[in-house]
């Protein structure tokens, strides 16, 4: 968690991250579901392993092209006038597009270009950095929303991913959801949205950013958010944010511009063998404090740099993004209890959590 917004105290320790790309091409940086905002939004729970809901049945085929030619209409492509591209859901039938922050930060308009050959002008009306979720009004309506399933996918579950990756428009790529409640080890450092993501083995590659993450019934069940390329010896691991954490943020920008995350007012760095020797700890896992910001909630509980927290609310903590991932959970203003280990002996602290300040960019 950045707290760059005020002076810090402490620093230090360095950390091996993971690389991760975010999937944003040539850019330097059974009820019937309820409306909102022209949206279908469905909390329907995922039948496993591609079952449309007939209980107690055989799992009927699953039409992967049908499913594409449905939802295709509401997956748009993103362009940048710098040049770089991402891909974008189409969120209500007057326009509105839900995307990543990253694909059009430092941007104000975009060309949207939809499956049907359209390209229009679009306007970035709203952005939140810390799930990496943003909103652009395209000058078009009578479009096609896309129907959100708010409730997790099933791991085994068919996956389709549908973008535009390395901007070949119109693409989809298949295979099932792979893991739920995804951290991306080391990301903590640079940023706070790469927590409590679906895990896919369809391919995600630059261009996918903002794209759709889709379930056998043509519901997105996540936005295409980053993968680890194959030079970090991965195969096959892509990451998605939630439908559920999509909808939630983006009705918060809706109502105000912006969305409310809880706050600590700490740097957070997982604790590794030789960060437990520098502190001279026995804690074989927990989240090291490296800095805390001058009167933030963390500082108001008496948190202090070089303190390891080990558990949030009962939650053990192994890394600073399962703290973050925690964070998720709660709101501006509630207490949780956190405990730490200070100089070798265990303690427990309350501490009143504040709002996230607004970065720009």
């Amino acid at each position: 968690m950045s707290c760059a917004t005020r002076p810090m105290r402490a620093r230090g320790l360095a950390a091996v991250v993971v690389a991760v790309v975010l999937a944003l091409t040539g850019c330097t940086a059974p009820e019937e579901p309820e409306q909102e905002n022209g949206t279908a939004v469905s909390s329907a729970t995922a039948a496993p392993g591609g079952n449309d809901g007939n209980a107690g049945g055989p799992p009927d085929a699953v039409d992967i092209p049908q499913i594409i030619d449905d939802v295709q209409p509401s997956v748009v492509t993103i362009f940048l006038e710098r040049g770089g591209l991402g891909s974008g859901v189409i969120y209500s039938e007057d326009g509105l597009i839900i995307t990543n922050e990253h694909v059009v930060r430092g941007a104000e308009e975009v060309q949207v270009a939809f499956a049907d050959g359209q390209r229009v002008a679009g306007t970035v009306v709203a952005s939140d950095v810390v799930t990496d979720l943003a909103l652009v009004q395209a000058d078009r309506t009578g479009l096609p929303p896309a129907e959100f399933q708010t409730e997790l996918p099933e791991v085994g579950e068919l996956a389709v991913v549908i973008g535009s990756p390395l901007g070949f428009e119109n693409t989809a790529t298949a295979g099932i959801i792979s893991g739920l409640h995804r951290e991306i080890p080391g990301s903590a450092t640079n940023s706070a949205s790469l927590v409590d993501l679906v895990q896919t083995d369809a391919a995600i590659s630059p261009g996918n950013s903002g794209g759709a993450l889709v379930n056998s019934r043509g519901q997105v069940v996540g936005i295409s958010e980053a993968y680890i390329p194959p030079q970090a010896g991965a195969v096959s691991l892509g990451f998605a944010i939630p439908a559920g954490t999509a909808v939630e943020v983006v009705e918060e920008l809706l109502e105000d511009g912006s969305a409310e995350h809880a706050f600590l007012g700490l740097a957070p760095r997982t604790v590794t063998p030789q960060i437990a020797q520098q502190l001279g700890v026995s804690a074989e896992q927990g989240v090291v404090v490296l800095a805390v910001e001058n009167g933030g909630p963390a500082d108001e509980a008496g948190i202090r740099a070089g303190d390891i927290l080990v558990s949030l609310d009962g939650e053990p903590l192994a890394s600073a993004e399962q703290l973050l991932a925690a964070l998720r959970a709660f709101n501006p203003g509630e207490t949780v209890t956190a405990e730490l280990i200070r100089e070798g002996e265990n303690s427990e602290v309350d501490i009143v959590l504040g709002e996230r300040p607004v970065r720009n960019g």
